[in-house]
């Protein structure tokens, strides 16, 4: 998918964004944590600020709640958690997130579906990433292998996330998600 990209318009200055990870797993610590260290790295390594880190078992109210919480701090502009999102009992990260979302970016899952498929062929089918918006926020729910996380943010989320990205990007974009809130 790298060849799609547009490229980097160098008469726009990059902006940082301020951006948590959530971690969703019943069994993985800090030390275990492959996946959110990966987004992590990536995050540092574009030039954004890692705003909070956390992990959390797979229960949807917690899940929902703190990104609730996160979606209510102004340090955060953007949520991206890792685990949850398959196919089993346990796997309610996607519910947690429509629970808060006020739209949902179809278009996501779609593309990173896409990306998925290049890589690992028809075993996409079996993942439900999401992305949405919720109170100016942007959340992304993404698969807990680092393959999925390198993917979702290699090939779709450092576009979309650097200002100086044509067409669109989702950065150019951040004062208008809550004009809605601003009407009389």
């Amino acid at each position: 998918m790298a060849g799609i990209d547009g490229g980097i318009d160098g008469t726009r200055e990059f902006v940082s964004v301020r951006i948590a990870v959530l971690t969703v797993s019943d069994t993985r610590g800090l030390a275990e944590d492959r996946s959110g260290q990966t987004l992590a790295d990536r995050i540092a390594a574009a030039g954004h600020i890692l705003a909070d880190r956390k992990i959390l078992r797979d229960e949807r109210a917690e899940i929902a709640d703190q990104l609730r919480a996160w979606c209510a701090d102004p340090e955060i502009d953007v949520v991206i958690s890792t685990g949850g999102t398959g196919l089993t009992g346990r796997d309610v990260t996607v519910e947690a997130h429509r629970d808060v979302y006020e739209k949902e970016i179809e278009a996501f899952a779609t593309l990173f579906t896409l990306v998925s498929f290049g890589k690992i062929g028809t075993s996409a089918v079996q993942s439900r990433a999401t992305g949405g918006v919720a109170q100016g926020t942007y959340l992304f729910a993404l698969p807990g292998s680092t393959g999925a996380c390198k993917d979702a943010w290699d090939d779709i989320l450092v576009h979309q996330l650097d200002y100086r990205h044509p067409p669109c990007n989702f950065v150019e974009i951040f004062p208008r998600l809550d004009e809605h809130r601003r009407r009389k």
